[in-house]
């Protein structure tokens, strides 16, 4: 992370706001949507992570969130981020869409 978006306060609630990369509509797809919210709940159960609430639109996720007195938000954050690309750059490399998803979203 740099200095400009550090988390001082370890004990703090956040707004936080997660993007793909040139703002691509990737969770409009069940498929990506349900990593990102296997992910949540992962890291609330593994990871300290207090979810206070969160909006998913297209592009972009909104996380209101802290971390419990074991887990340190800096910490849990970028451990999420890596995980959820790793694991949606994979599910995109084993199932190349057909464009035919779109119609049923």
């Amino acid at each position: 992370m740099s200095e400009a978006y550090t988390i001082r306060d370890q004990e703090g609630i956040y707004f936080v706001t997660l993007t793909i990369i040139g703002w691509v509509a990737l969770f409009t797809r069940k498929a990506y949507r349900d990593i990102i919210l296997d992910s949540l709940k992962s890291c609330q159960e593994r990871k300290g992570l207090v979810l206070y609430c969160y909006c998913m639109m297209s592009s972009h996720l909104h996380d209101i969130i802290a971390t419990s007195d074991d887990y340190k938000l800096e910490n849990t954050l970028p451990d999420f981020k890596k995980f959820t690309s790793k694991s949606i750059i994979q599910s995109i490399k084993e199932r190349p869409e057909s464009g035919r998803e779109w119609l049923s979203a």
